[in-house]
């Protein structure tokens, strides 16, 4: 059973997605998609739309047989870090291909600045950290110096895009890990990643398609059938992400943690200071991200530095994590093809897959021995992702209700595509 692997967040699962899914299993004659999925904070630092199992739900509903949870620091995180994570998972769970759109649509230029990434790491690091101190962001440093090491024949607007960047980091992770998942890609199609215009009716981005969401429009037509029904459901019962809910629980935070911002994870060179004065001037989240941009921090950066401080992400717990690696994944939906796969592959999972929760404690104690030096990091791995679900349950415009706890007791998504 050939299995490829999506890298996703699905915020919300669009037409786009769909015509993912359906290129990644032509590409690459698979016979299952495992889908790997941010939970409820995403890679650029914003909360989820709406939480991870509805978002789950939505893509069995077009089609993907697994959703197994990317865990919180990976998931949030920079793209070599949010790429390493995930890879490190689809390797764990035992796929054999991973297919990720791009605005390039060629394997080749891709590899070609995975390579040179790798071969002069050194250089790239230090040259771009001299262009971070005349004042140059990251993302910017970063195209700079590699644009001038690539081969005449790759393009330098490569580096620009942003599904081409994390493609790249997928295959530079694929080639650091050693492992043995053969790399696909398909073009991406339709609106670009930042594009809030909406210019047909069959293909937006998720932002664009969240923007007209909060303008009150209907998005149905932009929406696989079953997938517009499960997100209108998840409208009408108040199950949205609240920015106004998210401002205010995170100003609490600021105000009541005023002295311990610096041990939050990517708060440093007195990022903090800037935090707690914009933050008494603000009245709305957008005016506190612009008030804290700058041209060394991206906006992108400073989300992930508000997510961190909302969750109160310890410096040194992240560094632990990062050093080791995704120590159990959470599945939270699966198709009958699904479940096939799961059994076929259950001697070959290198890490355990973690379905009712309420079994969580005695299972990682038992995997990794309460004596050894890796079940710590994997309790504080689970401590992070339990944090983030209490949380996001106030950053919704109406909880409905029942224990916040909710990883304990949501059960797992097995609902049948719909035809």
């Amino acid at each position: 059973m050939h299995a490829v692997g999506l890298i996703t967040e699905y915020n919300p699962f669009h037409n786009g997605h769909l015509h993912h899914l359906q290129e990644s299993l032509r590409a690459t004659g698979a016979d299952v998609s495992v889908a790997v999925m941010s939970g409820h904070f995403l890679q650029r630092g914003e909360p989820a739309l709406v939480d991870k199992w509805v978002r789950a739900e939505m893509a069995l509903a077009a089609g993907v047989d697994l959703v197994v949870e990317l865990p919180l620091p990976w998931a949030c995180s920079s793209a070599p870090d949010f790429a390493r994570g995930a890879v490190q998972t689809l390797t764990a769970l035992g796929v054999e291909s991973l297919c990720f759109g791009s605005e390039s649509g060629e394997i080749d230029p891709l590899q070609c600045c995975a390579d040179v990434l790798q071969a002069y790491d050194s250089t790239v690091v230090e040259k771009t950290a001299k262009l971070l101190r005349q004042g140059v962001n990251y993302p910017q440093a970063r195209a700079q110096v590699v644009a001038k090491l690539l081969p005449d024949e790759v393009a330098a607007e490569t580096l620009d895009e942003p599904n081409n960047i994390l493609g790249i980091e997928y295959l530079k992770a694929l080639s650091q890990l050693k492992s043995p998942i053969q790399p696909a890609t398909i073009q991406r199609i339709g609106a670009g990643y930042h594009d809030t215009n909406i210019q047909t009716d069959v293909i937006a981005s998720a932002t664009g398609i969240r923007k007209k969401l909060a303008e009150g429009g209907s998005v149905e037509n932009l929406l696989p059938a079953g997938v517009s029904q499960i997100l209108q459901q998840a409208a009408i019962a108040g199950g949205v992400f609240s920015a106004d809910h998210y401002f205010r629980l995170l100003s609490a935070q600021i105000f009541r943690n005023s002295n311990g911002l610096n041990n939050c994870w990517l708060v440093e060179n007195g990022i903090e200071n800037r935090l707690l004065s914009v933050a008494e001037k603000s009245f709305s989240l957008e005016e506190l991200l612009v008030g804290l941009k700058s041209r060394q921090f991206t906006r992108t950066r400073i989300q992930r530095v508000l997510v961190s401080v909302l969750l109160e992400m310890d410096k040194s717990v992240l560094r632990q994590q990062f050093s080791a690696e995704p120590l159990y994944l959470h599945l939270l939906a699966a198709s009958q093809l699904g479940k096939q796969f799961l059994a076929a592959k259950r001697k070959q999972r290198t890490i355990p897959l973690i379905q009712n929760f309420s079994r969580v404690y005695p299972l990682l104690k038992r995997y990794y021995g309460v004596e050894s030096t890796t079940y710590p990091i994997a309790l504080k791995q689970l401590q992070l992702e339990l944090r983030a679900t209490k949380l996001y349950t106030l950053l919704l415009q109406k909880y409905p209700g029942g224990n916040r706890n909710r990883d304990f007791y949501e059960p797992l998504r097995t609902k049948p595509p719909l035809k």
